[in-house]
């Protein structure tokens, strides 16, 4: 592990500690720098593998948690939501596809399990959403999510 204030390519582990996110576990490690002796702190996280997105079109790519996390953030962008709120959203999301043991998810049941999420965290975050999600072609269309929010 590399030195955060020397650049040093060594240390040595003074503590170590799982820790539980509800995306799964990570460890915690406190750690001592061979040459210049500072100390710091690092975080490991499981990295899930082989969940494979099948789009609308039938293709599939890998699951990807920073796109994920682009989408979330373009629908909550300037709005009065807590970064950490985000980050709870998408470790929810995250947990809850893995939960499921698949191998293949929809987008579409990605998308819905962010609509849900996202339609309890900020109405209008949720319509920013919903109108690239569901692709609105008309204004009644966005009139009916709408009214839908309204009855929250």
């Amino acid at each position: 592990m590399k030195c955060p204030y020397c650049g040093y390519n060594d240390s040595r582990v003074i503590d170590s500690r799982e820790t539980e996110t509800k995306s799964g576990g990570s460890v915690r490690r406190r750690r001592e720098c061979i040459s210049c002796k500072q100390r710091y702190t690092t975080y490991e996280r499981l990295e899930h593998v082989g969940l494979a997105v099948v789009k609308k079109n039938g293709q599939r790519e890998e699951y990807d948690r920073e796109k994920l996390r682009r989408g979330v953030a373009t629908a909550c962008h300037r709005l009065p939501i807590p970064a950490d709120a985000v980050d709870n959203l998408i470790d929810d999301v995250e947990s809850e596809l893995f939960r499921q043991g698949a191998s293949e998810i929809s987008s579409r049941a990605i998308g819905d399990l962010v609509m849900n999420r996202l339609r309890k965290l900020d109405h209008i975050a949720y319509l920013r959403f919903a109108s690239v999600y569901l692709s609105f072609t008309s204004l009644r269309e966005l009139q009916e999510a709408i009214e839908r929010v309204r009855h929250d």
